[in-house]
C-alpha cells in the first residue's frame, strides 16, 4: 500500500509534519493528505463521511483557493453565457412590475450574506462530489424546459438550482448546507408564475372584499357585494388583481424574511417573523379597502380614488413594518423571559 513518503517522491512536493505520519498509508482513516501550495499537509480527521480518501481537492476555501478561483472563473463564464437574456429580462421585470419589484433588494442582500459568513465559509472543508452533477443535470433540463416552453419562471428557477448542483459539484455537500439561506433569498427575487400568481390573487381578492364588506356596514356605510365588486351608495369598488394585497404581501415576506437575519439568532423565531407577515399584509390590504369606501362615502369618491388610494398603499405599508416590528418586540420578550426562567 502506498505510503505518504510514496506519494510525495511520487508527486514531488515537500512534506509537512513527516515525522509523525511519513510511514502512514495515505489511505488511513485518521489522516487526510492535501496538496496546499504544492506541499503536501497532513491532517487527522476522525471518522467523519468520506475519511480516509485520498483527494487532491481536500482542505478548505482558503487552502485550495488556488485551484478554486479557476474554477470558478470558468463557471462565472458558463453561467454569463447560459443567463445573460434571462437575468436582464428579471431586471427588466423588476423595474416594470410593482409587485416584484422588492427583487432589487435581493443581490445586495445575496453579497452581504456572503461577507457577513466569509469566515465560516472559508473554514468549510472543500470535498468536492459527483453527486452534484445530479443536480446540475436537473437544472440544466428545467433551463431547456423554460426555453423552449418559453416559461421564464423555469428558466430563472434553473439558476438557482445549476448554482446550487455546481457548489456541491465543486465544494461539496456541506459547502451547499452552509449556503442554503442565500439560496432560498435568491428565490425570493424571483417573479411568480402567472399560473401560479393567480390562483393567489384571485382568492385574496374575494376575502378582501368579502371582510371590508363586513367592516364598512359598522361605519354606517350601506354596501353590496358580488364577488370583488363593492357597491357603494355613490360609486363601485371593484377590488382588482392590483389591490388583491399580494404586492404588499409578497414584498413584505422579503422584507421579513431580511429582517429577521437581523434581529433574530434562532431558526425557529425567523420563521414566525417571516410567517407573522402574511396575516399582517392581509389586515393592512383590507384597512386600505375600508379607508377607500369610507371617504367614498364621507369626503369625495374622486379624491378617494386618487390620492387617497395611492396614498393609503404607502401608508399601510409603512403600518404593516410597524406591525412587524412589534411582533419582532414580542418575540425578543418572550424569548427573553424564557431565558430568565431558565
Amino acid at each position: 500500500m502506498l505510503n505518504l513518503y510514496h506519494y510525495t517522491q511520487l508527486h514531488g512536493l515537500p512534506v509537512q509534519n513527516t515525522a509523525r505520519y511519513a510511514t502512514w498509508p495515505v489511505n488511513c482513516k485518521d489522516v487526510s493528505v492535501s496538496e496546499i501550495g504544492n506541499v503536501a499537509v497532513v491532517e487527522q480527521m476522525g471518522t467523519s463521511a468520506g475519511a480516509g480518501i485520498l483527494s487532491p481537492y481536500a482542505g478548505t476555501w482558503k487552502q485550495r483557493s488556488r485551484v478554486l478561483f479557476p474554477q470558478a472563473l470558468v463557471v462565472s463564464l458558463f453561467f454569463v453565457l447560459l443567463y445573460w437574456k434571462v437575468c436582464i429580462k428579471l431586471v427588466s421585470d423588476w423595474y416594470v412590475l410593482p409587485d416584484f419589484s422588492h427583487g432589487f433588494l435581493i443581490p445586495f442582500f445575496v453579497l452581504f450574506l456572503l461577507w457577513d459568513r466569509r469566515e465560516r465559509l472559508a473554514a468549510v472543508p472543500i470535498r468536492p462530489s459527483w453527486a452534484g452533477l445530479q443536480l446540475v443535470v436537473f437544472a440544466l433540463v428545467v433551463l431547456m424546459l423554460g426555453i423552449y416552453g418559453a416559461e421564464l419562471f423555469l428558466s430563472r428557477i434553473s439558476f438557482v438550482f445549476l448554482l446550487a448542483g455546481v457548489v456541491w459539484t465543486l465544494t461539496g455537500w456541506q459547502m451547499l448546507r452552509e449556503l442554503r439561506f442565500v439560496f432560498f433569498v435568491m428565490f425570493l427575487g424571483i417573479p411568480l408564475p402567472a399560473v401560479l400568481f393567480n390562483q393567489i390573487t384571485f382568492p385574496l381578492q374575494l376575502m378582501a372584499s368579502r371582510v371590508a364588506s363586513a367592516l364598512l356596514p359598522l361605519f354606517n356605510v350601506p354596501v353590496l357585494r358580488e364577488g370583488n365588486v363593492i357597491q357603494l351608495a355613490s360609486i363601485q369598488l371593484e377590488v382588482a388583481e392590483a389591490c388583491s394585497g399580494i404586492r404588499s404581501l409578497m414584498s413584505l415576506f422579503t422584507v421579513a424574511v431580511l429582517y429577521g437575519y437581523f434581529m433574530q439568532k434562532s431558526r425557529r423565531n425567523r420563521i414566525l417573523l417571516a410567517l407573522a407577515s402574511v396575516p399582517i399584509a392581509v389586515a393592512a390590504n383590507v384597512f386600505r379597502i375600508v379607508g377607500t369606501g369610507l371617504c367614498v362615502q364621507y369626503w369625495d369618491p374622486d379624491k378617494a380614488l386618487g390620492f387617497f388610494h395611492e396614498f393609503s398603499g404607502w401608508l399601510m405599508f409603512v403600518l404593516s413594518l410597524v406591525c412587524l416590528h412589534f411582533v419582532n418586540t414580542l418575540i425578543s420578550i418572550r424569548r427573553w423571559n424564557r431565558g430568565k426562567a431558565v
